[in-house]
């Protein structure tokens, strides 16, 4: 088992409270940092300073961690064109010495699109799919050859293919509900399927159909890796629960409740130990508020080190 830590800049914080919490992650023993890549706030709430730039913010933290797996939950294909994303990502990679992953999905807030001018076309599968197609076919290019592309949106003639990543290959992480879809690209193209946001049920049904997506594209269920990522609030006692699902602005009743990791090590290890028995192999547990550090401490203390691994 692996488990990683998922945060929300955009939600109003700094490139300098990224920078204090990743490396406090790195401390604690947590395998990887991982973050959401918007350009608007959700919610009410100060946006101020506004939002950073995921893989700006990555490559810096690159330089500032020795450890952890540094990526996003999930990239929208609305926001980058794929050529120019290989390239990051693999700079990202070499910069941190091979721990970068890239999470790719089809965006979804169409207020940040407009906010910043970035289109929006809505069909946005097929967009996803040729990424797909484009991003991993430029890094599987050998060195020496070079990678043609001829699709719908996307045309790449006799390119490069460089920089090639430090790694052999950069983890992919394909995730969501989607019913046919989204299991079969995951069976094509992912090393990791991920489920957020879901109760226990709702990511049993979904793994099952990833399963059964990579045995009807002839591939091993096993070596697809599923992970559950959950917002996370801890604490020993009611006052601190309800200060801290407080400031969140998230209520501990009905679905929402049930799609959480809530609580101290009492609650929160046997969710995981039940998730972990439906397939999950690692967990992110997303912290909202990136001030509170001494969340962060608490969950890497008193719960981290009982977890199963």
């Amino acid at each position: 088992m692996e488990y990683c830590v998922f945060t929300e800049p955009q939600q109003g914080f700094s490139y300098a409270q990224q920078l204090a919490s990743a490396p406090a992650t790195e401390r604690l023993g947590f395998d990887g940092w991982f973050r959401s890549d918007h350009y608007l706030a959700m919610g009410a709430g100060d946006p101020l300073p506004g939002p950073t730039d995921a893989w700006t913010t990555l490559a810096g933290l690159a330089r500032e961690t020795e450890r952890v797996r540094l990526g996003t939950l999930v990239s929208p294909v609305t926001f980058r064109h794929p050529g120019i994303l290989a390239i990051q990502v693999a700079q990202v990679d070499e910069m941190s010495g091979g721990r970068a992953e890239l999470g790719l999905g089809t965006g979804w807030f169409e207020q940040e699109h407009e906010a910043y001018g970035i289109p929006f076309p809505a069909r946005r599968f097929d967009l996803f799919e040729e990424q797909l197609e484009v991003i991993t076919g430029l890094w599987a290019t050998p060195e020496g050859q070079t990678f043609d592309h001829e699709g719908t949106v996307y045309r790449l003639t006799q390119s490069p293919a460089l920089p090639k990543p430090v790694q052999p290959q950069v983890p992919v992480i394909i995730g969501g509900g989607g019913l046919t879809r989204t299991p079969a690209l995951a069976a094509r193209f992912a090393t990791e399927f991920n489920i957020g946001f879901q109760p226990e049920d709702k990511v049993a049904d979904a793994f099952e159909r990833v399963r059964q997506a990579c045995v009807d594209a002839g591939r091993d269920p096993g070596s697809l890796k599923l992970s559950v990522a959950l917002p996370t609030v801890v604490g020993r006692d009611d006052a601190t629960l309800g200060r801290r699902l407080a400031a969140i602005g998230r209520e501990r009743t009905g679905d929402e409740g049930e799609a959480m990791f809530f609580g101290g090590a009492d609650e929160i290890i046997p969710k995981v130990e039940r998730l972990a028995a439906l397939g999950a192999t690692r967990i992110y547990f997303q912290q909202v508020d990136l001030t509170d550090l001494d969340q962060l401490e608490e969950l890497g203390t008193a719960i981290l080190p009982h977890l199963p691994r």
